[in-house]
């Protein structure tokens, strides 16, 4: 198993909470009872709570990094295997998350209509979902935020194959990586990111990706100085070009990331055994909180429509049936490996999903 880093646990745990309240800032009514007295909270969070996930992006690039090309060269790889095992790594908590979200809304549609349900849906959806191709071929999302799933997957393939494309040639380009890495950094930030047309595929974000891939090689190679110049470069022209605040907060968490990891801080800070346990359940908690908020929002919607305290409370009741929601998908799925095998576990996904066709199918 492989070593927890508590700086990125707690890193990842505060970004994911951050992540859910952004969500339920988003989508449903209790925001808008907020919002109608406090607008400018509610639209900070908004427009603020989304850059969480390019911390996401930095740390998964950090990581691709340490484990695939720690010395700044390519290392023989098989991307083929790589990429299956991180595909199921993935898809196997992704899909019992979707299919909650998906019955969720399907159990609270006859008596909640509200902007923030998904559309009922339909089996090329499904299929669309378990081969995360939605986003590529157009098609709406059953859960907020797995366009994240979709892109990192993508992402983690390209950068397998683009290490082992540099591997088998002569030993001389090996040390080459770097090099292609920032110009496809320099490419997403200065140009692709310029542009929402490209934002479906891995391109778009691999300026993310890229500054966490150099912020490892800035804490753990000689040329660590000259990478950390580079990461500032990099941001700061993009900035020059156009200011985003997704790519000031890339840059930034690089920056950071980096120092920490030179300094021994990743190993040794925070001591805190609560933001560890949230970190290794973060990306469970990620998949999984969207089905339940907007549960949560339904029922706040009946039982309490107005009232800004008893919805203040709705929110923190929603973020904390997350956290407990993610603690379960963890426990029973993520840290299970091979769990979509023939077993108890795979027989409730499929009754969830059939449940849910034949709800939607009665709602019609």
């Amino acid at each position: 198993m492989a070593r927890r880093l508590p700086f990125i646990d707690a890193a990842k745990g505060i970004a994911c909470l951050v992540i859910v309240v952004h969500h339920l800032a988003v989508y449903g009514p209790m925001s808008e009872v907020i919002g109608a007295v406090y607008s400018q909270l509610i639209d900070a969070i908004v427009v603020y709570g989304r850059l969480a996930v390019q911390l996401f992006f930095v740390v998964a690039g950090y990581f691709v990094a340490s484990q695939f090309a720690p010395k700044g060269c390519t290392t023989p790889i098989n991307p083929g295997p790589l990429v299956w095992k991180r595909y199921k790594r993935l898809i196997t908590p992704f899909l019992f998350a979707v299919t909650l979200a998906a019955l969720i809304t399907a159990l609270v549609r006859p008596w909640f209509q509200h902007a923030s349900l998904s559309a009922a849906p339909t089996i090329g959806q499904l299929l669309a979902h378990l081969f995360l191709l939605y986003d590529l071929i157009g098609l709406e999302a059953l859960s907020a935020g797995v366009w994240y799933v979709a892109v990192d997957f993508q992402l983690f393939a390209l950068t397998m194959v683009l290490i082992a494309l540099i591997h088998m040639m002569p030993a001389r380009w090996h040390s080459l990586l770097p090099v292609v890495v920032t110009a496809l950094t320099a490419w997403s930030l200065w140009h692709l990111s310029l542009h929402s047309q490209y934002e479906i595929a891995a391109p778009y974000f691999f300026g993310y990706y890229g500054l966490g891939m150099l912020s490892y090689w800035a804490a753990r190679t000689p040329a660590k100085g000259w990478f950390l110049i580079l990461i500032a470069l990099l941001g700061l022209v993009a900035l020059g070009i156009e200011f985003r605040k997704s790519v000031a907060t890339a840059t930034v968490s690089a920056l950071i990331l980096s120092i920490a990891s030179a300094r021994g801080w990743l190993e040794q800070w925070p001591r805190s055994a609560r933001l560890h346990w949230l970190g290794e359940r973060s990306y469970s908690i990620f998949l999984i909180h969207y089905g339940l908020i907007i549960g949560i929002n339904a029922l706040w919607s009946v039982w309490f429509p107005s009232g800004i305290l008893i919805n203040l409370l709705g929110i923190a009741v929603a973020v904390a049936v997350s956290i407990a929601g993610g603690a379960v998908l963890y426990r029973f799925v993520e840290s299970r490996p091979g769990v979509l095998g023939l077993n108890l576990t795979t027989a409730l996904l499929v009754t969830g999903i059939l449940v849910t066709l034949a709800l939607e199918s009665y709602n019609r």
